[in-house]
């Protein structure tokens, strides 16, 4: 077993046991989608690219690939980006 999967199971052990939730302790993105209008997106590393057809974020050592069309990025916080429009995809990258 690798370190990295060690390490994360012995969080997400340690999250279970105290009760907290596995988007703290684990370093995990918190996605909010609202209908097909708006996705917020939280504990993210930043944007790598945005377009009004493509929005791709980045979370921990993924990447979260938003499409439709006219999308706009309505918050960017540090903790938070919502973006809106006519979601039409979701999709997780390695």
């Amino acid at each position: 077993m690798a370190w990295k999967d060690l390490k994360n199971k012995v969080k997400r052990q340690l999250s279970d046991y105290m009760d907290l939730p596995g988007d703290i302790m684990l370093d995990l993105p918190k996605i909010v989608l609202v209908g097909n209008l708006q996705v917020f997106i939280e504990n993210h590393r930043g944007i790598q690219e945005y377009n009004p057809n493509l929005v791709r974020v980045v979370v921990s050592d993924k990447i979260i690939e938003v499409t439709g069309e006219n999308l706009t990025l309505r918050n960017i916080l540090p903790d938070e980006i919502c973006v809106e429009g006519k979601i039409s995809g979701l999709v997780f990258l390695s």
